[in-house]
């Protein structure tokens, strides 16, 4: 593992030469927390948290070869987008006219195409505050980028706050309809990058419903209730204890569907991640309905990650806050069209502490 954070004094955030995966910023406050942004894909490449006896640690997975970040780690702690999570087939319709995008995973669209946002390189500028520091990313997505609709202008902050806060903020515009859902897929381990799997992790997920999906991932039928099922982690469970229920089949890559929501700003707590030989947790707050849990079930050792450790099944889990997947061939789900004169805005907060 890396044992600590790249020097760092708390001053403005520093911008540091390129590398294969664009500009790499680092910032964050004495004492707190510190992160590692890289331009190429908007991606969240470290991030250092004190455990209880204050000593940091990188909780963030990314590969050691920057190349892979373009590969079997493209998504490693990326903004995906224009849609965050799976559209079937590739396919939807809007105003009467049907849109084909691009496809890879068994022939849907994942996580905004073959060309998504991950891949691009966003122009980035600092932000430096007494209790906020961090970058600003800036994307434009042209009309028919991978087959989606309109110009889109987006926007991404990515700030630690004094308190030990890390936040991401989107807004997007666009100058025609199109289906936006967009967010920042890192994975995590609390005990350290590269320690070992995080199935002695316990995890919380304030969520009365979850998504069925069929065997590729598409959802099906309405939302379900949770009680009674694998999928109900409304009281803190050991990731290893949860996944082994029935009907959970050996893992998570679902949907839990947050409530109460709304269309405002409001900041609802999503979920808890907890490492109890650390002391790290990490509390999920978001405005998304939707969190998609994922445990890193098709992790194989491909990766060899920042410390030299291969990252294998659970070597850590991502927490998305975002839409409901294939929502634009949903119409009981929450819209996800933004329309000109429209803002597209979406903020997640992930708040860290520690406990003896």
């Amino acid at each position: 593992m890396n044992p600590s954070p790249p020097p760092f004094s708390g001053g403005p955030p520093v911008r540091h030469p390129g590398t294969d995966t664009g500009q790499r910023w680092t910032f964050g406050f004495p004492g707190g927390l510190t992160a590692e942004v890289h331009t190429r894909g908007a991606r969240l490449h470290g991030l250092w948290v004190p455990d209880r006896h204050g000593t940091p640690a990188d909780v963030v997975l990314a590969p050691r070869d920057p190349a892979q970040a373009a590969a079997a780690a493209r998504y490693f702690g990326a903004t995906v987008g224009r849609y965050a999570n799976r559209i079937a087939r590739g396919r939807f319709s809007l105003d009467g006219k049907t849109y084909q995008l691009t496809t890879q995973e068994n022939g849907h669209c994942l996580h905004g195409g073959t060309d998504g946002f991950d891949t691009r390189l966003w122009e980035a500028e600092s932000v430096h505050t007494p209790e906020w520091t961090g970058v600003l990313l800036h994307l434009r997505s042209p009309d028919g980028d991978q087959g989606f609709p309109g110009n889109l202008d987006v926007t991404v902050s990515c700030l630690v706050g004094r308190g030990n806060e890390l936040s991401f903020s989107y807004a997007a515009v666009t100058d025609a309809p199109t289906p936006v859902n967009l967010t920042n897929h890192a994975y995590f381990n609390l005990e350290g990058e590269g320690a070992r799997d995080v199935l002695d992790l316990e995890l919380t997920v304030d969520a009365d419903h979850y998504t069925p999906v069929d065997e590729e991932l598409i959802p099906y039928g309405d939302h379900r209730p949770v009680s009674g099922t694998a999928f109900d982690l409304r009281r803190p469970l050991r990731i290893a204890e949860a996944q082994a229920r029935p009907g959970a089949g050996g893992g998570y890559d679902h949907n839990f569907v947050l409530g109460p929501y709304g269309d405002d700003d409001t900041l609802r707590r999503a979920a808890v991640l907890h490492a109890p030989s650390t002391g790290r947790r990490m509390e999920v707050l978001t405005t998304e309905p939707g969190l998609q849990v994922y445990t890193a079930g098709q992790f194989d050792g491909a990766v060899l990650g920042k410390s030299g450790t291969p990252y294998r099944t659970g070597a850590g889990i991502a927490l998305e806050t975002q839409h409901f997947p294939d929502s634009p061939n949903r119409p009981g789900d929450p819209s996800v069209v933004l329309r000109p004169g429209e803002e597209y805005r979406s903020r997640t907060v992930l708040r860290f502490d520690a406990h003896g």
